[in-house]
């Protein structure tokens, strides 16, 4: 489906390595970038630039004219207690913008980048998919909640004539991370900032089979249906495992108890005090974001890479970016198998203490 396609949030993570695919697929490209938006990073990719921002609906009608297929990428995914405004804001308020103008110049096809949360994580254990009824509200995070209603809010604007597909990324790792938001995980174990972990469950997916898996959904998706491109599923423990054995660094030692650190960090949240995460980023690293391909690799013929390729290139990248960052940590390191081995204990005291 080549043609002048509309990309926004087309500097971020996905959205540069979707760029590049739509590049590689021949498209005449048009980006929707705020006046601030750096994309040094695409300098080799020939694109026209619309500035504008998808809060502002007027902008994104006028970066419509002419297009044939739309893309919408642009999103946050901050889970710090005072973004919580603007998170529905943009996540929401932006793709209602954005998909109200796409009906209005008749677009041919539009992909809205959602996202697993949307629909909700699994039992413990268990695995999602795209039948699964939400019920992650009852977890008061805004980032999901926002997530969810874009995507009903998309799909109610596909039922009055837009031809919409939507995708559902999970957790994203890979090279070439313009922002470092993604794999800001990777970056803090890597310079022993991660000394601990929750009893949850997490499935990876490399951001460029995501890129191609839009690209499949603009063309063998079904319209108003939404599709998991979803990897390989983990539990936090085996995940650190892996990336501090492709790294050569300590795993975190310690599984902390979720419901005591929660209110730990809501009476620091309470108090007007610092706290080194939010609460909604306790509450959402609790759950099992675990999740089925299926019905992606059956209706679009998706199919992602092996799982090691994408941690080996996460961490690759990661450690040539912070250079010597990620050097000289060897007390640090002495200390996290120490305290690893002193937590052993409480293998036997603590119910589900260490997995």
């Amino acid at each position: 489906m080549a043609g002048r396609t509309l990309v926004t949030g087309g500097t971020g993570f996905i959205g540069s390595h979707l760029v590049r695919a739509l590049a590689a697929r021949g498209d005449e490209l048009r980006l929707l970038l705020r006046p601030d938006s750096d994309a040094s990073h695409l300098a080799d990719v020939e694109f026209e630039r619309v500035q504008g921002d998808v809060c502002d609906r007027k902008s994104v009608r006028a970066a419509m004219g002419g297009v044939e297929s739309v893309f919408h990428v642009a999103g946050t995914t901050s889970m710090r207690r005072g973004a919580r405004t603007r998170v529905f804001e943009i996540n929401v308020g932006g793709t209602f913008n954005v998909m109200e103008e796409a009906l209005r110049a008749g677009v041919l096809r539009a992909v809205l980048t959602s996202s697993a949360s949307a629909v909700g994580p699994a039992e413990p254990g268990g695995v999602a998919d795209e039948s699964q009824p939400f019920t992650a509200g009852r977890l008061g995070i805004a980032y999901i909640n926002s997530k969810h209603e874009s995507e009903t809010t998309a799909l109610r604007i596909a039922a009055r004539g837009l031809p919409l597909v939507v995708v559902n990324p999970t957790f994203v790792l890979g090279p070439d991370d313009p922002t470092g938001t993604s794999n800001r995980l990777v970056a803090r174990m890597l310079v022993r900032r991660l000394p601990a972990y929750l009893d949850g469950g997490l499935n990876i997916v490399d951001v460029r089979d995501v890129a191609q898996g839009h690209l499949l959904a603009a063309e063998r998706g079904a319209e108003a249906e939404r599709y998991l491109l979803a990897g390989r599923n983990f539990t936090l423990r085996r995940l650190f495992a892996e990336l501090g054995r492709i790294a050569g660094v300590p795993p975190p030692p310690l599984r902390l108890p979720g419901a005591m650190t929660l209110a730990g960090v809501e009476a620091m949240e309470k108090a007007g005090l610092p706290a080194p995460v939010s609460s909604d980023e306790i509450r959402s690293g609790r759950q099992w974001w675990t999740y089925s391909n299926e019905k992606a690799r059956t209706e679009l013929g998706w199919e992602p890479r092996p799982h090691e390729e994408t941690l080996e290139d996460a961490v690759r990248w990661q450690l040539e970016r912070l250079g010597k960052r990620a050097e000289r940590h060897q007390l640090t390191d002495a200390a996290l198998r120490g305290a690893a081995t002193a937590l052993r204990p409480l293998d036997r005291i603590i119910p589900g203490g260490r997995q």
